[in-house]
């Protein structure tokens, strides 16, 4: 994954030797990258004497070693790359590790930023993934920045973290942006937590102003692929865990206007139990009892969902809970029987506003609720067979709705494509304008110095100079159109960056210089500011 073809600048070795310098003898890390194979060593950099000289050396030395062979990077341009780890490819302790609180969005995004390779950067931090999104110079040397930046922020060796990130690049990164977007690389499919955060990097860049054009663009069709996906497979519809499902059955059973009303009550505080709490606040609850053996446990939950109220009661009060609720979920490790038909025969009837019948929804293993209390009148139970159905419809159902989502990830993925393509011509479109407006200046000067300033009234100059634009307009009418790459027309991309090529040559506009070396002045400059 580290290998790439290189559209960096030849700078960058001075940027590691010459830039960075500081003290008198500091060691610079140093790596050549060739056919997917690694090299490192170590490069002295002596920084002796006045501190502003060698600045100003360093950023010469970049600028003439960019001169001297800046042709063999001009081949390629800058990449976007994705660098993380997520819940399915590290533990939680290093996800916790490297972890950046939204807060610190934007410092992270400083220090990316400053990094030699890295033009722009985002930082897409949840529970289940941490990944920074990078438009790198290099695509070698970028990475290799990134993960050390990772590694010292968390303290994790480099070659530690490397066993479990994930390296993409160009379309490859965008579309797994669009997908984590979309719900596609989620626990749960089709999820709706992770579009709001993916839209709060935006929000936080807009604020910060952190986001470089390229990622703020990226971000935001991913936010509108996530969109679509949602709106035309309505893909976070149906159950796809035991909890889910439970909760989901509930709520079927229950009459529609009496859902959110019912009173909830949950037996078990462990994992299974926790879930059934987050999935209740998905639909709305705004109170549940769980009753546990300890306290502690349900603190625990109640610390981390402050969005629905958490009352406890401890195991000794199950019966009387179970009297005052209408749905009771049971999750415990018990080997025997919390109810049975006994039990359930006991218990007060319910209103009949919630259907006038108890439901019992256990998803124990083994059961907590016997089969027989369905015999009791006012009285159902479901267990883990009843839910599995439920799960597995679903997720076929999930699964053939994220094929369906495929289709519009591509077509935006697309758009996208064509949109980053069309910045290629910007600056040929911009230079070949520029060239063409200082000739038209200069003729009509010419021109308007033979006729004699007093020979010209104002609407006559006026009608002149409009005569020397539309002239110039209509002319580069025709290239200007043959330079368009933005989708909307069957022009391939090979065909217009080879009408640029020609346009330059002929014009000898030389952009793809000029812009590579704006970007190596920027850098340095930034590297020592």
């Amino acid at each position: 994954m580290m290998a790439g073809a290189t559209s960096a600048t030849a700078a960058a070795g001075a940027f590691a030797a010459g830039a960075k310098a500081r003290g008198s003898s500091a060691a610079c890390p140093w790596v050549v990258a060739a056919g997917g194979r690694r090299r490192s060593g170590v490069v002295r950099c002596d920084a002796g004497g006045d501190a502003q000289a060698a600045s100003k050396l360093a950023s010469i030395t970049a600028l003439e070693q960019f001169k001297i062979s800046a042709d063999r990077y001009m081949k390629e341009k800058s990449s976007i790359a994705v660098i993380g780890l997520s819940v399915h490819t590290a533990p939680v302790d290093m996800r916790e590790k490297l972890a950046v609180a939204e807060e610190l969005w934007p410092r992270a995004i400083s220090e990316l930023t400053s990094l030699n390779h890295i033009e722009e950067a985002a930082v897409l931090s949840t529970c289940n993934r941490m990944e920074i999104y990078v438009v790198a110079l290099s695509w070698n040397r970028g990475i290799r920045e990134v993960v050390d930046w990772m590694s010292k922020k968390s303290g994790i060796p480099a070659s530690e973290l490397r066993e479990h990130l994930f390296m993409l690049r160009d379309s490859d990164a965008t579309r797994h942006l669009f997908e984590v977007s979309a719900g596609l690389d989620s626990l749960v499919l089709g999820e709706g937590q992770i579009l709001a955060q993916v839209k709060q990097v935006v929000r936080n860049g807009q604020n910060s102003g952190g986001l470089g054009k390229n990622i703020d663009r990226m971000f935001k069709d991913a936010i509108t692929a996530g969109k679509r996906v949602r709106c035309e497979t309505n893909i976070s519809a149906g159950a796809v865990s035991v909890s889910s499902a439970a909760v989901e059955l509930a709520m079927m059973k229950l009459p529609k206007s009496e859902c959110l009303s019912a009173r909830m009550l949950l037996i078990g505080a462990g994992k299974m139990g926790k879930l059934v709490v987050k999935h209740l606040i998905a639909k709305g609850c705004k109170k549940v009892v769980v009753v546990n053996r300890s306290v502690e446990r349900v603190d625990a939950i109640r610390q981390e969902m402050k969005d629905i109220e958490i009352v406890y009661r401890p195991l000794t009060e199950m019966y009387e809970a179970a009297a005052e609720a209408d749905v009771v979920f049971t999750s415990t490790a018990s080997e025997s029987l919390l109810f049975t038909k006994e039990h359930a025969e006991a218990l007060p009837p319910i209103s009949l506003a919630v259907g006038g019948v108890r439901l019992f929804v256990d998803i124990s293993v083994p059961r907590n609720v016997g089969a027989c209390v369905s015999e009791v009148e006012h009285a159902r139970v479901y267990n883990v067979d009843d839910l599995k159905e439920v799960v597995e419809a679903n997720k076929e159902d999930r699964v053939r709705k994220a094929m369906e989502a495929q289709t519009i990830i591509t077509q935006e993925l697309k758009r996208f494509e064509a949109w980053r393509d069309s910045l290629e011509t910007v600056p040929t479109i911009k230079k070949l304008r520029s060239y063409a407006d200082r000739i038209r200046a200069s003729e009509l000067e010419k021109c308007l110095q033979k006729i004699g300033e007093d020979n010209l009234n104002k609407k006559m100059r006026r009608s002149i100079e409009e005569l020397s634009t539309g002239i110039v307009n209509k002319l580069l009418h025709g290239p200007l159109q043959h330079l368009r790459c933005d989708g909307s027309d069957s022009r391939t991309l090979d065909e217009t960056l080879e009408n640029m090529h020609a346009l330059n040559r002929m014009f000898n506009l030389d952009t793809e210089k000029a812009v590579l070396e704006q970007k190596i002045k920027a850098k340095v400059e930034k590297t020592q500011s």
